[in-house]
Order: C-alpha cells, then sequence, then structure tokens
C-alpha cells in the first residue's frame, strides 16, 4: 500500500511538470527547479590552447598644428593714449588746475574708471561729497583721490599719493612757510601758508599724500 501511494505521488508530480511545460503558467517548487547556472562559459578540450585575448590598440594621439601665419593679414595694434602735453609733464600739478571746475564725468575721460570711491565727511562727520581715486596713466604718481562737492558735483579737493617722496623733498619743491600739527600713529600735517598746500608726513619723514584745494 505505501509503495503505491509513493508510485502514484511520482505519477503526479511528472504531470504536474508536463503541464507547467506546456501551460508555462505553473510556478515549479524550489527542490524541482534547474538551479544550475547557464552554459556561458567557455570549456577547453584536453590538448587545446587556450584562445588567446584580443589585443588592445593604444590611442592614437592626434596633434593639432596651428596655422601658419597669414602674412597678409593685418595687425591691429590699439594707439597710445594721447594726454595733454601739461598732464604728461606734471599730472598732478595739471589735476590741481581743474578744481571748481571739472566734474567726476571729466576726470572719467582723462584717467579712466575708478580703482575705488568713499564718502567724503565734514567737520560733523555728516556726508557732504565723494572722494574718487584713480590711478596715475602718467606713472608719476601713484594715485589720486579727487574730492567732488555734494551740492554742485564739482571738484572741491585733489589728494596725491607719490612713490617715493621724503618731507625734505618737499621742503625743498615747495618751501618751509608752513604750519605743522601733530597726527596720530606719529604723523604730522603740514598747512602752507602761501599756498593752497597739506601736506600729511609719517614719523620716519616720508610723505604720505598732499592736499590741494
Amino acid at each position: 500500500m505505501t509503495r503505491f501511494c509513493f508510485l502514484s505521488m511520482a505519477f503526479l508530480a511528472v504531470q504536474t511538470i508536463q503541464g507547467a511545460d506546456q501551460s508555462g503558467s505553473v510556478t515549479l517548487p524550489p527542490v524541482l527547479r534547474n538551479s544550475e547556472p547557464a552554459d556561458n562559459v567557455v570549456v577547453n578540450l584536453p590538448g587545446q590552447k587556450p584562445a588567446a585575448a584580443a589585443a588592445i590598440q593604444p590611442a592614437t594621439e592626434v596633434r593639432l598644428e596651428p596655422p601658419p601665419p597669414d602674412p597678409d593679414r593685418p595687425i591691429f595694434r590699439r594707439p597710445k593714449r594721447e594726454y595733454p602735453p601739461e598732464f604728461e609733464r606734471d599730472s598732478a600739478d595739471y589735476l590741481n588746475q581743474q578744481i571748481s571746475i571739472w566734474q567726476q564725468v571729466d576726470a572719467q575721460g582723462l584717467l579712466g574708471e575708478p580703482v575705488g570711491q568713499r564718502p567724503a565727511l565734514a567737520d560733523d562727520q555728516t556726508i557732504n561729497g565723494q572722494i574718487v581715486a584713480f590711478n596715475d596713466p602718467s606713472g608719476r604718481y601713484r594715485q589720486f583721490e579727487l574730492d567732488f562737492d555734494g551740492d554742485t558735483g564739482r571738484l572741491r579737493t585733489l589728494f596725491v599719493y607719490p612713490h617715493e617722496m621724503t618731507w625734505q623733498e618737499c621742503r625743498h619743491t615747495f618751501g618751509v612757510n608752513v604750519r605743522s600739527t601733530e597726527a596720530n600713529k606719529g604723523r604730522t600735517f603740514y598747512s602752507y601758508l602761501d599756498r593752497r598746500l597739506d601736506v600729511l608726513v609719517d614719523a620716519a619723514g616720508k610723505v604720505i599724500s598732499l592736499g590741494m584745494y
């Protein structure tokens, strides 16, 4: 009886597998599934040499040579900027002559774009104008600061920052008729009595700036 039940169960399992193959809708139990990997390997027979790997060709370097210069092609050069002879002779003296005449647009037309700006303050610390900084295109001085009046917009004060100038050189150029005032950080402020000129000198005797008004 037991042997008959075992054969009946085996027959039913075979019928189930065949029905699944025909309909494709029955899922096989795990023990009856094919657990072997797919045939995706290469088998070398005895005495057969293994297949040689394909040789990798190195990438070919391509260098693009620049085209030869065209002798007929015109060469464009920016023309040198022309400045007034008085400006090239002494740029600070020329700007000093523009006090009460120039506005900021006039300064930019000659000196180029500003490199900085800050508000001008009155004695009571209220803003009463604009101080605009420019590099000196002539190279004679390091930088200029032009103080424009807040109401009229006209140039009222010029600050000149030299590359190298000592107080002794300044005295030799402008004279000695001055009134001195002690400033912070060991500096001295000299005001000329016979001309519209102030000079700020550091503790080592180097001129920091010239103020013309």
